[in-house]
Parts: structure tokens; sequence; C-alpha cells
């Protein structure tokens, strides 16, 4: 064990100051043998797990490119040979991304809290005439403040699960056209650890009742997975599957608008507790690359391995996961398309 390896495991523990979570019923996570099992663990790096990869003649899409664990796993997937197309929220911030990579990438505006934005993106992307082996959905927010509404919808649900739903229904064409294509949506440990008690509370998905940011955004990250889990349901048997993740606690710029303590602390304490962004990319790298795991769908990584997750949690609950699916046609249905 290496210093970095020991640091990471011993300051485990101090990762609710940052994160807000009760560390009193900690889940227990463990790896899932009835998938592939990966020689990758919490230290690996996106090159690493890539390393000897050929991604020649593939084509990624990645939201969320301009920074942190979107612009390592764009700038990797376009080292590995992938033409990467990168979204940031404007051309400008999105073009700077791809302009400072080695490889081939094509730049796209995409703003999620803007349901036009996304059909503008799909639109552009649809017209590049390539077939989409790897769609990345990566970005994320979290507001670190009071109740803000997006078209009516709570921002943090609106942004990251709501514009990533309307994203992947408007692109699944070029998907389908793909000999094997791979959705990788990127979740939280907060799904299992900072979602509501009751899990998705459809009753409060317009703010209607109390609103907390941090319950908020473990709300959305558990949105992230049961959508990958319908998602892989209503594909099976196709060409494409679909997977969700937990990067792990990255030092990223996602903790850019939180109170300036918390801000604070993750500066002052982030190099020990937290992963580099090279190392919280490697298991969205890994899924979306990965021979070993072709054919796996449903499945739930952290540290690039599928995994368990012991106590209360809704990571695998299926008719939650129909019923938000439902709930989301409905609060898209006027920006969705019909690719059955």
């Amino acid at each position: 064990m290496n210093r970095r390896q020991f640091l990471y495991g011993a300051t485990a523990a101090s990762i609710p100051v940052l994160t807000g979570c009760d560390n009193d019923d900690e889940p227990i996570v463990s790896i899932d043998r009835s998938y592939p099992v990966s020689p990758f663990g919490a230290t690996s790096t996106a090159e690493e797990v890539t390393a000897g990869l050929d991604l020649t003649g593939k084509t990624a899409l990645v939201t969320g490119c301009n920074s942190g664990l979107g612009f390592e796993t764009m700038r990797v997937l376009a080292m590995r040979g992938a033409h990467v197309i990168g979204t940031g929220r404007n051309l400008e911030k999105a073009s700077k991304a791809c302009s400072s990579v080695s490889g081939k990438t094509t730049p796209v505006a995409l703003e999620l809290s803007s349901f036009q934005s996304i059909i503008d993106c799909a639109d552009t992307v649809n017209k590049l005439g390539k077939p989409i082996d790897m769609l990345v959905c990566n970005a994320g927010i979290n507001t670190f403040g009071e109740l803000d509404l997006v078209n009516g919808v709570e921002r943090i649900f609106a942004v990251n699960h709501l514009g990533h739903f309307v994203l992947v229904n408007r692109l699944l064409p070029l998907l389908k056209d793909s000999k094997e294509s791979r959705i990788v949506h990127v979740s939280s440990k907060s799904a299992y650890v900072q979602a509501p008690e009751v899990g998705i509370d459809f009753d409060n998905l317009r703010g209607e009742r109390e609103f907390d940011y941090w319950t908020a955004y473990g709300r959305s990250k558990l949105a992230n997975a049961l959508f990958s889990l319908e998602l892989a349901s209503r594909l099976e048997g196709s060409n494409i599957s679909s997977n969700a993740l937990h990067p792990g606690l990255v030092q990223t710029n996602i903790a850019r608008n939180a109170p300036v303590m918390l801000r604070k602390a993750f500066d002052w304490f982030g190099n020990l507790i937290a992963k580099t962004p090279e190392q919280g990319a490697a298991t969205q790298v890994y899924v979306s690359t990965n021979p070993e795991l072709r054919g796996v769908s449903g499945a739930f990584f952290e540290d690039c391995n599928a995994v368990t997750v012991s106590g209360n949690n809704y990571l695998f609950d299926k008719p939650m996961a129909e019923r938000l699916w439902t709930t989301s046609e409905e609060m898209t249905k006027d920006y969705l398309i019909d690719w059955n």
C-alpha cells in the first residue's frame, strides 16, 4: 500500500464533513462478482484503465467536457483514438476545452437546464452523421442554495436528471446505429446515502414541500441510477447497454458555489481524502470502453467494479425506476421523440 492509498483509506471517514452525509449507518459496498471483476481500484487513473486500447473509429459524446471529470474523460478517450463530441454550457467553453486536448474533438453547446438547448445539441450531433458508441452523461450541478425552479421543476433535478433524460432520448437513434454502444450515467454515492428517506419523493419535484440542497442532490443522483436501471431494462436484447456509477469524492469545481467553510475545508483537506480528476474519471472511462463489459447492463459501479450496496437504498428498485420513467416522460413530453 502506497502513501496515497493509505491516506485515501485512513481519511475516508472524513468525507461526510465535506459531503454533508451522516456516517452513523454507513452502507457496506461490496464487489458484485456476478459481473467481470477488474484489477483496478480507487487509485487507478483513466489512462491506466485504457492502457493498450485502440478506440480509433469510435465516437463518444461527453457532457460537461470543459472541466473536472468530463475534461479528463474527453482527454483520455481522444488520446486513445476516439472522436469525442464534447459539450459545454456554451460553445465558447466547449471549444476551449476541445482545443486543449490531443486527438479529434468536436465542441457542441449544451445547457441542460434548457430543453431547447438539448434539442439544438442533439440536432447538431445528428448532422455529424456518425453513430455514437459511447454516451457519457457526466455533467451535473449542486446549487448549494435556496430552492430554484427551472420550467417549474427543482433545478438540481431538472439539470442532473431531466436534462440527460431528454438528451438520451434524442440521441437514441444514433446509439442504435452503432454496432455496440454504451450509455454511462455518472451518479454518486449520494444516491444511497443522501436521497430522501422514501427514495424519489415524487410529490416534491417542483418544490411543493421542504427543500434541502443536500437531499435534492441525492435525489437527482438516485434518479440517474434509476434512469440507467430502467433504460437497461427497456433496451434489453439491443446493441445498447446502460450502467451507472459513483466516481468517488473528486477534486472538481462542482463545489464552486458551496458555502465558504465547505469550500475552504475541501481546499485544505481535499488532496488527502479526494481522488484527482485522473482517478475520478477512471470508472466512467472503464465502463465506457473495457471489452470485458460487453453486454453488461443495469449495473452500478464504484472504483472500476460493479458493486452491491447494503442497507436500505433504492439503487435497484425496479418499481421506483418505472415510476420515475413515467413521471419524467410526463414532465418532458413536449421534447421527446418516439424511438420505438
